[in-house]
């Protein structure tokens, strides 16, 4: 199911981790294990955010996912499904058959 990850980062934890250089590796590490088709890092409500679209083929991979966000970033997280302008079309159309 592809699903989209939101994240904001704890600022005085974010900063920890610049400094000592291990966002770079959480960022590498998150993007090896998603496999993102799309990735976006910026300023959400005043803090540093990053979004994942990706394919979630199972839900016992969130702990994987979510932790070291949570741990080592201090990261409120958001995880929703969400659709593609082919997967709404697909969905609609359906909706017409039933």
């Amino acid at each position: 199911m592809r699903v989209m990850l939101r994240a904001q980062l704890d600022t005085q934890l974010a900063n920890e981790a610049i400094k000592n250089g291990s966002l770079p590796e959480i960022v590498r590490s998150l993007t090896e294990l998603l496999k993102p088709e799309a990735a976006y890092f910026g300023p959400s409500e005043g803090k540093r955010s990053c979004t994942f679209v990706f394919d979630m083929q199972d839900s016992s991979l969130l702990p994987s996912i979510a932790e070291p966000l949570f741990e080592a970033l201090g990261a409120k997280i958001e995880i929703q499904p969400v659709m593609n302008a082919d997967d709404m079309q697909k969905g609609l159309a359906s909706l017409r058959k039933g």
